[in-house]
Order: structure tokens, then sequence, then C-alpha cells
């Protein structure tokens, strides 16, 4: 099984996620209502220990917690997910551009392409899944411009402001 350590493009460095990175900006992202208002994080507090908490949930797994850096000066703008059934060869992709200075620089594509890539090229992956509210444009055409195609609805599966929305889900499957 390949390892995964570090992936660079012209924006962005991905490199695993480590105790070091549970920064205060990193603890800002997940308690910022704008930056978590897709995701079901929005209904926690987070904190240090939360934190350390969800990093120790990966070890010993094949699931990937994965740190998005800015190249040029390797300031942390965002976290990465994967997780990883290498039964069936599948994987589910998840990411979080927290550093609102970052929204709309392409540097969400790059870090979703260059892992997405990876899980494929190297890692072997079959099929790749992602899904978010139907209401978060933003993922839905960051999932569309990777090649990703529609997998399947689940209608009216979250609430949203009281209001029913529906969680889209895409793939993406090796050549």
């Amino acid at each position: 099984m390949a390892e995964f350590l570090e992936l660079s493009g012209d924006k962005v460095t991905l490199r695993p996620f480590g105790s070091g990175d549970i920064t205060d900006a990193y603890l800002g992202w997940l308690n910022d209502p704008e930056v978590t208002r897709y995701s079901n994080q929005r209904f926690r507090t987070h904190t240090r220990e939360s934190c350390e908490a969800y990093l120790a949930s990966f070890a010993g797994t094949r699931n990937l917690f994965v740190n998005v850096r800015e190249r040029q000066g390797g300031k942390a703008i965002g976290t990465m997910t994967a997780y990883r059934n290498l039964d069936h060869g599948t994987c589910d992709v998840g990411i979080m551009i927290g550093e609102r200075d970052y929204w709309g620089g392409g540097y969400g594509q790059e870090a979703w392409n260059l892992l997405t890539g990876w899980l494929i090229d190297v890692a072997g992956a079959r099929k790749l899944t992602a899904g978010c509210l139907a209401t978060n444009g933003g993922m839905v055409k960051l999932m569309e411009r990777s090649g990703m195609v529609p997998d399947g609805v689940r209608k009216a599966q979250e609430l949203v402001d009281g209001e029913p929305v529906d969680i889209v889900h895409y793939a993406k499957f090796a050549d």
C-alpha cells in the first residue's frame, strides 16, 4: 500500500496532519460559523482536546487526515480527509479551506485534484466518492471540475435554517 507523505502543486502542498497543526487558527476555522456553514461541524464547539481526539482516530487506520498549506509561504489554509476502504477499492474524500482569504483562488481545487489524483494513480483507489449539501455551490463545482459525476441524491436529508436540503453525492472511477 502506498504511503502518503507529501504532494505539491503550483499553489499548495499537502502533507499528513499532525498534532502541531492544531493551532489557534485551526480551532478558529472549526468554530467559525461561516467556514462550517455547510458542514455538520457547525453543531459542535471544538477545543484542542476534541481536535487531538479526532486526529487520534486516524492512528492505525488507512484513512488520511491531510494538512493543506499554501506552497509559497507554507501557511496552513485547510484540511482534507480520505476515508479508504481497501476491501472495496473506494475512498470518500472531504475538504475544508478554513482561511477565508484563500476562498475562490483555486487553492481548494488544486488540493482536491492533487489528493484525488494520488488516491487513484498511486494508492490504487477504484472509485472516489464525495458529497455535500446541494446548496454548497462551491463544493459542487469543485467536484464537477475534478471530473466527478453525480452518484446519487439523498432527498431532504439535512436541515439548514430549518429547511430540508438534499445531499448530493459525486463519484469518479479510475480509468
